[in-house]
């Protein structure tokens, strides 16, 4: 599994976002991994497994204090985990988009 944060305004890759990978367990969530995006604004290499994932991203930290979306939440469903998922981020101080990548 992999992600990739490009800032839209800037247009180039987000460097050094927090990121958290967690995976729903009932009604919680338990926390697989913590990484920054490196210097093409990627984390590479989380093998979550299948069921209900979520990336967390720190966006805030990233567009300062005065950001709209302090923190985006992508919730995801993970089904054969012998498929590669890669989920991007699209990011502007304003909006945000993702989609499945590959």
């Amino acid at each position: 599994m992999s992600t990739h944060v490009l800032d839209a305004a800037k247009g180039r890759p987000a460097v050094g976002v927090a990121v958290r990978l967690e995976r729903a367990d009932g009604p919680e969530w338990t926390l697989l991994a913590e990484d920054r995006t490196n210097a093409d604004g990627r984390i590479t290499g989380w093998s979550p497994g299948p069921g209900t994932h979520r990336l967390v991203f720190d966006t805030g930290a990233y567009l300062g204090q005065d950001a709209f979306y302090p923190e985006v939440t992508v919730t995801f469903r993970i089904g054969d985990e012998g498929e590669h998922y890669h989920v991007p981020l699209l990011l502007s101080p304003f909006a945000y988009s993702t989609y499945r990548g590959s």
